[in-house]
């Protein structure tokens, strides 16, 4: 197949490029600059400069391709403050995807995040309903919701981890731990987050671009939940730095654009994602990968 892939240089996109060429597919990736382009092209993909307020252009590149995996998101936005209006940018673009692969029968492969399952009380399955209310509710309901094209949604952790994650959550968390000269959680730090490698979400992505049935909510996750307590202690032991505890109302001085999301509890299962696309995460866990080292190189 041919699939246009937004985002294709970022974290997630600069694994799933060479994981669908490997497979045999041409791709074309969406690039903001020519630096972009750049990268994308260097691994064998074909750029297509743009952005995410080019709707004519996202429309041609869907056009012209046989498959769309929709990865971009304003995280600048989102992390200045503005997550609804990254939202709403988000939900412009999948709709202008919906209208231009409407009745093509074409794969059109979303993105949202563990997050929204935020205080269920239980773990979350591949069967919760996000409100259309919520930031990113409406863009995933509108595709898995679609019955003209063959619409899906990989749904990633808030920890998408490994080497490539250079601008990601954790990467957050250690610059704010050595900024600080401390390694905080909130409040008890029982709160679980789920957590999956990249190169695991990337094979996710292209079994559901080959495979994932009409509507289906397909969890990245190889661990249903890490509590923020063990991901505060990792960051502080590998930088020599104290561990505590951070009252809810200090959360926002000491976390910044990460305040709101720290203390979430949402842990989440694949189990029915993995039985539906033979998906079997393999490489190595949160705890381990922060063990390793490179997320506390000065980059």
């Amino acid at each position: 197949m041919k699939v246009f892939v937004t985002g294709a240089s970022g974290h997630v996109g600069s694994a799933l490029v060479p994981e669908l060429l490997r497979a045999g597919h041409q791709v074309v990736g969406l690039a903001r600059s020519e630096a972009s382009a750049a990268r994308i092209e260097a691994q064998g993909a074909v750029a297509q400069l743009g952005d995410l307020d080019d709707l004519d252009g996202l429309r041609k590149g869907a056009a012209e391709s046989d498959a769309v995996i929709h990865l971009a998101f304003k995280h600048d936005e989102m992390y200045a403050g503005d997550y609804q209006g990254a939202a709403d940018a988000d939900l412009a673009v999948v709709q202008a995807f919906l209208d231009e692969l409407s009745g093509t029968g074409k794969a059109l492969i979303g993105t949202s995040g563990t997050l929204s399952y935020s205080g269920l009380g239980h773990t979350a399955t591949e069967d919760e309903r996000v409100p259309s209310e919520s930031p990113r509710g409406a863009a995933r309901n509108a595709i898995i919701d679609a019955t003209d094209v063959r619409g899906s949604v990989v749904v990633l952790p808030p920890t998408v981890h490994s080497a490539l994650d250079t601008a990601g959550f954790i990467p957050i968390l250690v610059r704010t731990a050595r900024a600080t000269g401390v390694s905080c959680y909130p409040g008890d730090g029982k709160n679980r987050w789920s957590a999956g490698h990249t190169l695991d979400a990337a094979r996710l992505y292209r079994l559901a671009v080959e495979k994932a049935p009409t509507g289906a909510i397909l969890h990245a996750v190889a661990e249903e939940a890490v509590t923020m307590r063990e991901i505060a202690e990792v960051i502080g032991r590998k930088l020599n730095v104290p561990v505590e505890s951070i009252p809810a109302e200090r959360a926002q001085d000491h976390f910044g654009p990460l305040a709101f999301m720290v203390g979430r509890d949402a842990p989440t299962s694949s189990t029915k994602t993995r039985e539906l696309l033979g998906w079997e995460p393999k490489e190595p866990g949160l705890l381990e990968d922060l063990e390793t080292g490179f997320y506390f190189e000065q980059r």
